[in-house]
């Protein structure tokens, strides 16, 4: 590991995530202890700890790291969690999942991010499982999920996904609406949905539920 990028990886903690309010140590420990910069293509390096959205592939990006630690805070993840992780990309958000859950499900629609997100994930801390498959279907096999994370901004509520949620899961997604964009926690309780805004937040729009095509690793 290089100085540089362990400095990096540092003051993202410091400057994104802290003061952001992000407050649990727990997210801190795992997003400190996940080497970023080997989740993003090569040429992308420079901006693995930049506050900004990564592109990992056409369409496809790695969620900036404010944005990344505040949904994982709305989300309240406890060491007993099944997670399922939507649209893990490369893999980075399951290897912090991975260190706040019991287990991930990472799932990925496209054979060539679940090469890369495989590979990546060979050597990551914790119980992950990555899978392929339509992501707008979620992966009801490995259901109810405690967690189920969104990678990306959709424009309409995940009625499938929420179907899968457990007894007092929650499921965490960036809305938009136009211009705007909004985290949104939906939570089960006795058998029915219900849903509070969290932070405004304006990430790219999930692509993975289209076809994402023509990768740049």
């Amino acid at each position: 590991m290089s100085q540089t990028m362990l400095a990096a990886r540092t003051n993202m903690i410091d400057a994104q995530i802290r003061s952001a309010d992000v407050t649990d140590p727990r997210i801190h420990a795992a997003m400190a202890a996940v080497p970023r910069e080997r989740f993003v293509p090569n040429n992308k390096r420079a901006l693995a700890y930049a506050d900004v959205p990564v592109e990992i592939a056409q369409g496809r990006f790695l969620l900036d790291p404010r944005s990344l630690a505040k949904a994982l805070q709305l989300a309240a993840i406890t060491p007993q969690d099944r997670i399922l992780d939507v649209g893990c990309g490369t893999g980075y958000s399951s290897a912090v999942l991975a260190r706040l859950g019991n287990s991930v499900v990472a799932l990925e629609q496209d054979a060539d991010l679940v090469r890369i997100s495989s590979e990546a994930l060979a050597q990551a801390q914790g119980s992950i499982e990555v899978t392929q498959g339509s992501l707008i279907e979620g992966f009801k096999m490995g259901g109810p999920y405690d967690v189920i994370f969104v990678n990306g901004a959709l424009e309409a509520r995940p009625e499938t996904l929420l179907s899968q949620l457990a007894e007092g899961g929650r499921l965490v997604v960036f809305l938009q609406t136009g211009a705007q964009g909004r985290a949104t926690l939906f939570v089960r309780e006795q058998g029915q949905l219900g849903s509070r805004p969290g932070f405004d937040a304006t990430v790219p729009l999930l692509a993975g539920f289209k076809k994402a095509q023509g990768f740049i690793f």
